[in-house]
């Protein structure tokens, strides 16, 4: 959950940024995760639209997500770039799982079988 301290010396874009950043880097926020947009963001903290806009380009520069216009602003997988198609194929399991209607732990049994060679 994001939130921002109106009455932290810390300005609204940086909040916004470390929690974000932080959000990735623990994982919590996985590569190919789609964000809000700039406008549902700003009205979901109260924040301006410019300070959202700001965060996300900040974070693209830095290779944290990417916009893809139309699509939306995404999470970008990080690590080298076997870790960056193990992220991304986690997620598209993690997506056919859920439309599978598959209980996650089972999910997950079957990907530790898999990875142990039976």
């Amino acid at each position: 959950m994001l939130v921002i301290n109106p009455k932290s010396p810390v300005p609204p874009f940086e909040q916004l940024r470390l929690q974000l950043l932080e959000q990735v880097k623990s994982g919590e926020l996985a590569a190919g995760t789609k964000l809000p947009t700039v406008r549902r963001l700003a009205e979901d903290l109260g924040i301006a639209p410019n300070t959202v806009a700001r965060t996300y380009r900040e974070l693209e520069a830095d290779g944290f997500i990417e916009t893809r216009g139309r699509n939306g602003t995404l999470v970008s997988a990080q690590g080298d770039a076997s870790e960056q198609q193990v992220q991304l194929a986690a997620r598209v399991y993690a997506e056919r799982v859920r439309t599978l209607g598959v209980d996650p732990e089972v999910a997950l049994a079957w990907v530790t079988r898999a990875l142990a060679g039976s």
